[in-house]
Order: C-alpha cells, then structure tokens, then sequence
C-alpha cells in the first residue's frame, strides 16, 4: 500500500514488530462507520462521482457482512485494520477503491476510529454501571433497617445500616459513571479531515463527516486531531478509578464472607471450591476483581509513558495506545459483570450483623451526645465521661446496657434512666437523621432519589 517509495520489503522483524492487526482488528465496526461518512462526503463534495461512490459504498457493506460473519481475511501483510480494509475493498471492486483513501490519512483514520471506539466503551461502561448500581439499591432498600458495625480503622466505631453502607457504593459508582460521561464529552470531537497532520486542500466538509459519526463538532486543530491521545488516557484514569471501587467493595465482601464476620453468603454461581479441603467456599470472583484492578491502574501508567516525551504530530510509539485501552476494557467490563452478579446474589445476615453492631460499645458516642444533649455538658467533658464509663463497662466484661444506673452516677451523677433509651443501636441508627445520615428512613428516601435519577438519564 505504501511501497512506492521502498525497494524492498521490510525485515521479518520490521515486520513483526510493526504489525498491528493483530489487535486493532476490534477497530473494524468503527473503521467501517468512518469510512462510509468520508465516502458519503466525497461524493457530496463532488469530490469523487457517484458511480465510485456508490461502489465503496457497496464494497464496504460486504466487508461488514464478512466481518461480521467471521469470513473477512484478515492478513497481516497489510499491517493494520485500516489497510486490510482497503485491500479487501480492492479486490472486491477495483480501482474505484483507491478513490477512498482521497483528502484523508492513516493518521486521521486512526484517530477517529479509536475515538469511536473508546466512546463505545464509555457508553457499555455506564450500561454496566447502571445495573451495579440498580443491584446495590435493591440490596440497600432490601436492608434499609438492618443494623451493622460501622468501622473505622476496621474497628468498630458506630452502628450504621447495611442499606446506607450500600448507597455508599452507590454514591461512589455514581461519580464513577459521571467521570466517564464527562471524558465522553471532551472526546466527542471528530479528527477525521486532519488527514495526516496539516490538514487538506481538497474543500472537504468536516462538519458533515462529524455529524454522520455523532461527533458534536470536528477538532480545531489538524496537528492536536491526529496526535492527541488524552482522550484514552482520561478513560483510562476514569476506568482506574472504578476498578478502585470496585476493589474497595471486594475487599469487604472477602471479609464480610468469612466465617468470622458472617454478615454475606456468596451464591455458588460466584464461589469456588477447594481441592483438598471439602468445606471451603472461596470468594474466587470477588478476590480476582481486587487484583485485576492492577491490569487497569498498568494500562494508565503504560500509556502516560508511551505519550509522555512524543514531540507532534504523529509518530509510530502512538501504535502501542491500543492494547492497554482495549485490555482494561475487557478487565473493566468482566469486573463490572462479576460485581453486579454477586452484589445481586448475595444473601444478608441481619442477625450477625445485628450482634456485631451491638459489641466493642458502639453506641458510645451516642452516649456522649445524650450527655451533651440532656445535661448540657461540653463535648470534651461528655467525652471523657464516656470514656470512663466504657472503661467501667470492659473491666466489668459488659457493654454500655450491661451497666446499671448506679454504675453510671457513680461517674456522673445526673445520668438519668433515659440514657438506655439511646444506648441500643437500633436507637443509634434511627437517630442519625442528618442528610446523609444512615437513619432507615434516610436510606429509602435515597434509594428513591437513586432510581430517579437512573430512570430519568
């Protein structure tokens, strides 16, 4: 295709190292959309005549069928998707295909149908992240009462409801889905016309072609079109954020399913066992999305090296862009399936949870607002009464309820018999009506707000 100017072929290593069909074959649906709206802007521009065009038009309709079907010759003699493409045209319908190639470049090409590509991606993404978080509020409206140890520290320090530690994830999930609609954004401009960095002196219509492929406007600027890559790497830091939270949930559904915290049970459709101990029953999904997180936080760093010392506009480094984005794609996408599959399945014990939340004084801070509330006593000073008094309580071997009045004036002698009323964490929960607190009532009003906000975008 490009041998004009070349006695010889290239090395077999040359070729094996240039050679990119391989991978950026996945590029063939958007290099097909491409293609078909630069055609459809030759013609009407007159720039090619309509018996060509007609049979480009008609050549690529059979590549797609091909591809499609499974029965497109990919070959990498002709080094990439684009090529290959161009190749299959011309023997499909001769010289007219050549015509294609006319006030356009590889490096335009390239640009705008890996564009297409990664707003796919985003567009698949938030799918998937719809319906993890349409699961999580169904787990947190399931569960918007239920009592569980709050951590800090992974210490117990307040009792919260598992439905409102749902919505956090929720909340997280949901910036999430906003980052990536906002690289949506900045990405949806078309390189195509660029051609190879200066642009054309054919009179194209590079606004007609953006439109045709659902582009809000062509780019500015032909050198920034054919070299920028900051839209991969904005989905790549996007999609590293993600996986991030999709570790941190992972995380704790590892822990909350061993026998020592008890508070989930994994389906078997998301468990594995073991092959000597006849017991287990490993949370293998949830441990495999924590570790993938690396392919994806890996592909981020790849890219920012390989963009990172590149003078414009083009230069051939730019050839190692897709692999990574294509592979925490793929990472991204499995890990959303398997997250939302367990989130779904997965079965609360509100008894455990209930017991946990009830030991290591939960409730202590709530004792201390009581003293601040009731007996209008400073913070700090309610403060270090509670402290004395759960010192009391652990060197008796009870909770904060295990004490009796007279145990508590003995500290403090204006404690009342109200003060159990707040030392339950049934009561703690309900009493943290705060916005954003985890008051049951909080956490429904939530999950309506939530399934509004999914219903309406």
């Amino acid at each position: 295709m490009w041998g004009g100017r070349f006695a010889a072929g290239p090395d077999e290593v040359m070729a094996a190292i240039n050679v990119s069909i391989g991978f950026d074959r996945r590029m063939a649906k958007q290099d097909l959309e491409g293609s078909l709206a630069h055609v459809r802007m030759l013609e009407a521009k007159g720039l090619i005549s309509a018996a060509d065009s007609s049979a480009i038009q008609s050549g690529l309709g059979t590549i797609e069928s091909e591809i499609r079907e499974g029965r497109f010759p990919f070959r990498e003699a002709y080094e990439d998707i684009h090529m290959n493409v161009e190749a299959r045209l011309a023997e499909l319908i001769g010289a007219a295909a050549g015509r294609l190639h006319t006030a356009r470049s590889r490096n335009d090409q390239v640009a705008t149908d890996f564009r297409l590509w990664v707003r796919d991606e985003i567009d698949a993404g938030v799918v998937q992240l719809d319906a993890l978080i349409r699961a999580l509020l169904d787990k947190a409206e399931a569960h918007a009462a239920d009592v569980m140890p709050g951590f800090t520290h992974m210490q117990s320090a307040q009792p919260v409801t598992f439905g409102h530690h749902c919505l956090a994830y929720a909340e997280m999930f949901g910036r999430d889905r906003g980052r990536l609609l906002d690289a949506r954004k900045r990405l949806n401009e078309s390189p195509l016309g660029a051609a190879a960095l200066a642009g054309t002196s054919f009179p194209i219509d590079r606004h007609a072609t953006a439109k045709a492929l659902g582009f809000d406007q062509p780019m500015r600027n032909s050198l920034d079109a054919v070299s920028a890559r900051d839209f991969a790497l904005e989905y790549l830091a996007a999609a590293a954020i993600l996986a991030m939270h999709l570790s941190r949930l992972a995380e704790e559904i590892v822990v909350w399913s061993t026998p020592q915290f008890g508070f989930v049970r994994l389906s078997d459709r998301f468990s594995t066992g073991s092959s000597i101990m006849p017991q287990k029953k490993n949370p293998d999904a949830a441990e495999l999305v924590r570790a993938k997180t690396g392919r994806v936080f890996g592909a981020l760093i790849g890219l920012l090296t390989v963009m990172k010392g590149l003078s414009l506009a083009y230069a051939k480094d730019m050839q190692e862009d897709k692999e990574t984005v294509f592979s925490a794609a793929d990472t991204l996408a499995l890990s959303l399936a398997a997250m939302a599959g367990m989130v779904g399945d997965m079965t609360i014990d509100a008894q455990r949870m209930h017991a946990a939340a009830s030991a290591g004084f939960a409730t202590a801070t709530d004792l201390a607002d009581w003293l601040v509330r009731t007996l209008n006593i400073p913070f700090r000073d309610a403060h270090h009464i509670t402290g004395r008094l759960v010192k009391l309580a652990e060197g008796r071997g009870v909770d904060l309820t295990g004490l009796t009045l007279h145990d508590m004036q003995s500290v403090e002698p204006r404690i009342t018999n109200d003060v159990f009323g707040v030392l339950t964490v049934d009561a703690s929960v309900a009493s943290r009506t705060s916005f954003g607190g985890t008051a049951p009532a909080n956490v429904k009003r939530e999950v309506a707000a939530w399934r509004a906000r999914l219903a309406q975008s």
